[in-house]
């Protein structure tokens, strides 16, 4: 408990993530060792919707592993927020926390079903993990405008990429914008999320027509330009030849002015919208950031307006989305990044002593001292298996049966004995013989699977037991005991491999 009491406030950074996953990594143990396939315990988990604090109570296991994985996306989109992105090694960092978030919710959103809570539903996870890859792109965007800046590249393709990568930026916002306007999410998303990305949209788009008028309106285009100019546009452009165009300083410049002329239209929406939010009032930067941008826009657009032009405005057609990354990578959470010791070790192995199979009451038996063997087969290690048992002889006899595990000899614990020491302690008994406690397992169908699964790293495609993750489990009627889990508040966002088996080593005697 103390561990789940100090995951519920874990700190913002590499240790908090550390604890979260270690829990998260416990939580397969526990489900493995006490949590039966095909029932479930009276253990109630309670936990908060992170945006309307709405409580939620489940006795399925998986409904923890859930909240803790939502805690992780979670946490990591705080860590990225909080990275100084004024550097291109703070800029690589919120990228690469945003990634691992939408990594942990995509993970989340593809295996687990029929969350209890709206937060937790497909449609609000596709939302979120869209949201942190809109994160990703604009760290990208900012990336690449450091990068001219520092640089001191102030080219005409310079200008271009930054325009393509501003409209790429817009466009996975609007996905963002679309996903919170679906019938379930259109009433839960705080308006004040739906006003940002709504901000975002435009102002990116603003920004993406600016750039591109930059080029347009500067004193000369020159051939590198130009090739940059014949993949910039989306379809055929109105007009005469954009090669032509580019060329005839007059034509190019009243092209720049209609991009302008956009950027302004779409720098005072995104002021608009800004404004209708109340939230947004105590957010200064913000405003003082969209204000500056409108005014450089609106400036350099009144500098050509002052100049005689009696000829019909052109249209601004659409600018290409490019970006240099062309897909943001989605990092699946590394469950074997952070390694952790069974807490239940001393119940013996996880293979035998686990909550999928079936064990009968534990049994003593005395195996006398005789001149003959014992007439057994042993087999294995860590418990060691009695594979057989030879009938009219001392084991049958003594009643040992054939699938029994030894679990201790004359007092000592040999769950996790090899299978030298079962032995040694067996032929060296003493005159009174020895006293041997086994039990007898049935494992189930589905312990034989998943007996000796790990959580491992994996991708978030990959395919794992649904029983593992699924929390739709049929609830049994009849009297319990119910034990109680206090749960946290989700915090708000901003297949194991199999082990080796008993060896196949014999002994008999």
């Amino acid at each position: 408990m103390d561990l789940r009491q100090a995951m519920r406030t874990p700190s913002r950074n590499q240790t908090g993530l550390d604890l979260l996953m270690e829990y998260y990594n416990q939580l397969y143990y526990l489900d493995q060792r006490f949590f039966p396939p095909h029932r479930n315990l009276g253990v109630h988990f309670h936990w908060y919707d992170s945006l309307t604090g709405v409580p939620s109570c489940q006795r399925a296991l998986a409904f923890e592993k859930g909240s803790v994985l939502f805690n992780l996306g979670a946490l990591y989109t705080q860590i990225g927020a909080r990275q100084d992105r004024t550097t291109a090694a703070g800029i690589q960092r919120a990228i690469d926390a945003f990634q691992r978030a939408a990594g942990a919710l995509n993970y989340l959103k593809e295996n687990f079903s029929n969350a209890p809570s709206l937060d937790m539903s497909g449609p609000a996870l596709c939302m979120l993990v869209r949201l942190m890859v809109a994160q990703v792109q604009e760290c990208a965007f900012e990336s690449l405008a450091l990068g001219g800046a520092r640089d001191g590249d102030a080219s005409s393709t310079s200008s271009l990429r930054l325009a393509q990568e501003a409209a790429r930026v817009s466009d996975v916002y609007l996905l963002v914008q679309q996903s919170m306007s679906q019938p379930l999410m259109k009433d839960y998303v705080p308006f004040s999320w739906t006003s940002m990305v709504q901000v975002k949209v435009e102002h990116f788009r603003a920004l993406s027509h600016y750039f591109a008028a930059v080029v347009l309106c500067g004193p000369t285009c020159n051939e590198e330009a130009e090739k940059a100019f014949v993949h910039f546009y989306v379809g055929a452009r109105a007009g005469p030849p954009l090669g032509r165009l580019l060329r005839d300083s007059q034509q190019r410049r009243k092209l720049g002015k209609a991009h302008l002329r956009h950027a302004v239209m779409r720098h005072e929406e995104a002021m608009r919208l800004h404004g209708v939010c109340k939230s947004f009032r105590k957010m200064d930067i913000l405003q003082d950031v969209l204000a500056a941008t409108h005014k450089r826009s609106l400036d350099k657009y009144s500098e050509l307006d002052r100049e005689d032009d009696f000829d019909p405005t052109l249209e601004a057609p659409e600018i290409r989305r490019k970006s240099a990354r062309q897909k943001p990578d989605i990092a699946p959470p590394n469950f074997a990044a952070v390694r952790v010791a069974d807490i239940f070790r001393r119940l013996g192995p996880l293979s035998v002593f686990c909550g999928h199979t079936r064990r009968g009451p534990a049994r003593s038996v005395c195996l006398p001292r005789t001149e003959g063997g014992l007439g057994l087969t042993l087999r294995g290690d860590s418990p060691v298996l009695v594979a057989g048992v030879a009938a009219g002889g001392c084991a049958a006899e003594a009643g040992l049966r054939e699938g029994d595990y030894i679990v201790s000899v004359d007092g000592r614990d040999c769950k996790w004995a090899k299978h030298a020491e079962v032995v040694s302690l067996l032929q060296n008994r003493d005159v009174k013989g020895a006293r041997v406690a086994v039990v007898h397992i049935c494992v189930s169908s589905r312990g034989k699977e998943n007996a000796d699964q790990r959580p491992t790293s994996r991708s978030a495609k990959g395919r794992g037991p649904a029983s593992f993750l699924n929390w739709n489990r049929k609830k049994r009627e009849g009297a319990r005991t119910h034990l109680c889990a206090t749960g946290g508040k989700k915090k708000k966002p901003h297949q194991g491999h199999l082990t080796a088996r008993n060896s196949a080593k014999e002994t008999n005697g």
